[in-house]
């Protein structure tokens, strides 16, 4: 990167933060911006950020930014809450998510099923199923929307990227043995190693490593600046012993943070104050790397097939598991059809397709990492124009109703905190 282009990007991160409090009130979003920076510095229009997507800068970037954003946002997850107040975000998560790649899945096989075999889409439809709440942030920081449902959305994000992860590395690891780059009981090992070898060192690095920095607090030996950097580093740590003894460096990293977070939450508020900066900065940069690396060089590659299972994965697939999910609840139709809307899907899902590129034998990637990228293009711009007018509109409707037991949108709850607030 050279000296030129460093200044352009700082000067725009400058200027955006200076006028960040007046584009908060319109439906300019930061992930919007930023990807319109990233395409005006894209080869094909001024030129000056000329770096395949397969850089090892743009990986280190990428693999950094997923490991901190796993476990981040496992840490927000309150767990007893979560069993005592979060009903909703359960079936999200536990019905609405397979349901969402079911769908995704068949969508895949119907519309690219000449491109793609069987395991190839549902791997898509896996790195298309989380949800990306930063891209409305209006919908999950508005006291216009009813706490329940705000709150709702932003645990199923927080969760659903590192419960998709173990499930896109069984179907890539089924696509691999399909395709014969591999024998099955190779692929079986792997898979196996990935997903059971991830949590336990993850939640063994979490646990230990949480009480071990709380112990250090309590008897004050450690700074408040360094007690940030050992909480942070338990990410890192966490990443590289899984890799080191063959598990999954990012399940590793979501589950010690799901660990730390429930088990040391005193410890966790440096991680709030992290994605409030230093993480907000990392995840606009992945933004911007996406519009000036990927998205010219997929869109040449893009056919109307994409273009159709991008729409349709961001409203049949999302929107039919999620009535689906909720049966039972007696959701208004505006709270199921909200829900259904605003499942945006941004950089988990961007980093996902970046994991395939690198991995090798898999036939279908380049069809599989363009639709990602169409798809993603889409969200980001869809959401992103309706998340402020719909988070009116929805409390508007909800307006008319007072809180009581007969309102299930309206029942109280707890709140936990929310990734990356945009907007105050």
């Amino acid at each position: 990167m050279n000296t030129e282009l460093f200044a352009i990007i700082a000067l725009f991160i400058l200027g955006f933060g200076l006028i960040s409090g007046r584009i908060e009130k319109s439906v300019i979003t930061p992930p919007m911006a930023f990807v319109i920076f990233g395409l005006l510095l894209s080869p094909p229009l001024l030129g000056l950020l000329n770096l395949e997507v397969e850089h090892e800068l743009v990986r280190i970037i990428a693999e950094f930014t997923l490991i901190l954003v796993l476990f981040t946002d496992a840490s927000r997850i309150n767990l007893k809450l979560l069993r005592r107040d979060y009903n909703l975000p359960v079936r999200l998560l536990g019905i609405g998510l397979p349901l969402t790649i079911i769908l995704g899945t068949i969508l895949a096989v119907l519309l690219l099923g000449g491109r793609l075999e069987f395991w190839e889409a549902a791997a898509l439809a896996t790195i298309l199923a989380p949800t990306d709440a930063a891209l409305g942030q209006a919908v999950v920081s508005s006291p216009r929307v009813p706490i329940c449902i705000r709150q709702s959305l932003n645990v199923e994000s927080g969760l659903n990227d590192g419960i998709c992860l173990p499930i896109l590395l069984i179907f890539l690891s089924l696509a691999g043995t399909m395709e014969g780059t591999g024998t099955a009981s190779f692929w079986f090992r792997f898979a196996a190693m990935q997903v059971i070898l991830g949590p336990i060192v993850g939640v063994a690095v979490g646990y230990i490593g949480g009480w071990l920095v709380s112990q250090s607090v309590r008897r004050k030996w450690i700074t408040h600046s360094f007690e940030d950097l050992s909480v942070l580093g338990l990410s890192l740590c966490a990443y590289a012993i899984a890799e080191l003894v063959g598990g999954n460096g990012f399940i590793a990293a979501f589950c010690a943070g799901l660990t730390l977070g429930n088990t040391a939450p005193s410890i966790c508020d440096c991680l709030y104050e992290f994605g409030e900066a230093e993480g907000q900065l990392l995840v606009l940069l992945i933004f911007m790397i996406y519009g000036s690396m990927m998205v010219f060089p997929a869109l040449d590659s893009v056919n109307w097939q994409m273009v159709l299972y991008a729409v349709a994965t961001l409203t049949i697939a999302r929107m039919v598991g999620v009535a689906i999910s909720v049966i039972g609840m007696k959701l208004r139709w505006y709270t199921i059809l909200f829900l259904g809307w605003f499942g945006p899907r941004g950089v988990a899902s961007i980093l996902y397709g970046l994991l395939i590129l690198e991995g090798d034998g898999i036939q279908g990637s380049e069809v599989m990492f363009s639709t990602m990228v169409v798809t993603v293009l889409i969200s980001v711009f869809a959401h992103g124009l309706t998340a402020f007018p719909g988070a009116n509109w929805y409390g508007k409707c909800m307006a008319r109703f007072k809180a009581t037991n007969d309102i299930p949108e309206l029942m109280p709850r707890s709140e936990m905190p929310v990734r990356l607030s945009w907007r105050k």
